[in-house]
């Protein structure tokens, strides 16, 4: 944030001093979504709200976007029915509490939905290495306990769900880039409040080793599905390298 750019920059130039309202829909440390928010507080005609957003690509051609805001509950009513409405789902657009309290809200739940990636990824390579029913034990997994947005809305498998970026070549969803990102924005939520987290950094080890891959850099993150399933090929080549490498030597 340059105090001599940007949107602050030109408020504080506005020579209108009706209200303005600046809601910030991306996923961003917390800290930095305090810093704002104490800079508009030094401006008489700046309110900051933060508003970030779930439902990806998929849910903003549908319209079904969630929003996780932090405001007043009054500015909250009116943001909501004219300006959020029109871009997501009713019913889930969320007061969350205070200014801050929405991105806090949003970091957390991209760290449940990224763990739950890779962890849905891992059963479907066994259960396919297995040769099961992938529609089948899709069918059971949204009937049961491991129901989650992962199963049921953006399967990492092909075919799934025809919309999905699996279905695809992995493109169009969440980068890999993003995923590490926003995964690293959880765990250093936890430490800042003291709350131990161990599933992140195991996340956060495959997302680094299959992003620095061309063949999977820039996709979706679920395309570690895909890196499971060929890392078996993978791990054989390497070892048929050093193989071979040790019989010349």
């Amino acid at each position: 944030m340059r105090p001599e750019s940007g949107v602050l920059a030109a408020l504080r130039e506005c020579t209108h001093r009706e209200k303005k309202l600046l809601v910030e829909c991306g996923t961003l440390a917390l800290t930095s979504i305090m810093k704002v928010a104490d800079a508009c507080k030094a401006l008489d005609n700046v309110v900051f709200i933060d508003a970030p957003i779930s439902g990806g690509p998929m849910g903003s051609a549908a319209g079904t976007l969630s929003f996780m805001v932090g405001t007043t509950p009054e500015l909250f009513d009116t943001t909501k029915s004219n300006l959020l409405a029109h871009m997501g789902d009713w019913d889930k657009i969320f007061h969350c509490g205070d200014v801050g309290a929405g991105t806090a809200f949003k970091i957390i739940n991209n760290y449940i939905s990224l763990v739950s990636v890779l962890s849905v990824s891992e059963a479907y390579n066994i259960a396919q290495r297995l040769g099961l029913n992938i529609p089948v034990l899709t069918n059971l997994l949204n009937s049961g306990s491991a129901q989650c947005w992962v199963t049921s809305k953006n399967n990492p498998v092909p075919g799934i769900h025809p919309d999905a970026p699996a279905s695809h070549d992995y493109q169009g969803g969440f980068r890999i880039e993003l995923a590490e990102k926003v995964l690293a924005l959880g765990g250093d939520l936890g430490a800042s409040v003291g709350a131990s987290t161990v599933l992140d950094k195991a996340t956060l080890g495959v997302l680094h080793e299959f992003a620095e891959d061309p063949r999977y850099a820039g996709k979706d993150a679920r395309v570690v599905y895909q890196y499971l399933v060929e890392k078996k090929w993978r791990d054989w080549q390497w070892t048929c390298m050093h193989q071979t490498n040790a019989i010349q030597s």
